[in-house]
């Protein structure tokens, strides 16, 4: 399970070498989720950088007449709310395991210690950071140009499991669709 790991972590942070992600992994600890339970809650400091090695993990906001879903991590991304993990501000994010889930974390004190222990780890921290912005960036792309149709092809093409895995409404709002819009795109799918 550790290859995972070094696997994820080659992914997101670039070119590593083989004694430089030894000692990286080695900073992370396997965690187990129960389905239900909270990663993180709006208004906690985020203490850990995770991967999820197996497992479905919901990144949302509970807002006064409805929740939005950020993101739904799965297997071989990243969960964390990377403004409290950094600047150390409260989380604005819910993270909750939709099912039962295992995770790879570092504390945020292991992850600071990571510069001490590896020369180039700011190098590596800054690909990793415009990994993710990267991520954003495409995100905030396909919103803003495709239609909610289009929205939701490109991301059924590329996540097909999730459609079996996790309430629709849940993939509706992290498309930026309502339910109802979502169910008549999908619809029309499969008519």
């Amino acid at each position: 399970m550790k290859n995972e790991l070094e696997e994820y972590i080659k992914s997101y942070f670039g070119v590593v070498e083989a004694g430089e992600l030894e000692i990286i992994s080695s900073f992370f600890k396997l965690e187990k989720i129960k389905k239900g339970e909270f990663f993180l809650k709006e208004g906690q400091l985020s203490n850990a950088l995770s991967f999820v090695q197996d497992g479905l993990m919901r990144v949302y906001v509970d807002e006064e007449d409805r929740e939005v879903t950020q993101w739904i991590s799965s297997k071989g991304y990243f969960i964390t709310d990377l403004s409290s993990f950094i600047f150390r501000d409260v989380s604005r994010w819910n993270i909750q395991a939709l099912v039962d889930s295992e995770i790879y974390s570092i504390a945020v004190e292991d992850y600071q210690k990571l510069g001490e222990v590896i020369p180039k780890w700011h190098v590596l921290e800054k690909l990793f950071i415009v990994r993710c912005f990267g991520m954003m960036e495409d995100r905030i792309y396909t919103h803003l140009s495709m239609t909610a149709e289009e929205r939701y092809h490109f991301f059924f093409e590329k996540n097909k499991m999730l459609f079996n895995q996790v309430p629709l409404k849940y993939i509706a709002s992290m498309l930026g669709m309502t339910p109802e819009t979502f169910s008549r795109i999908r619809k029309k799918q499969f008519s």
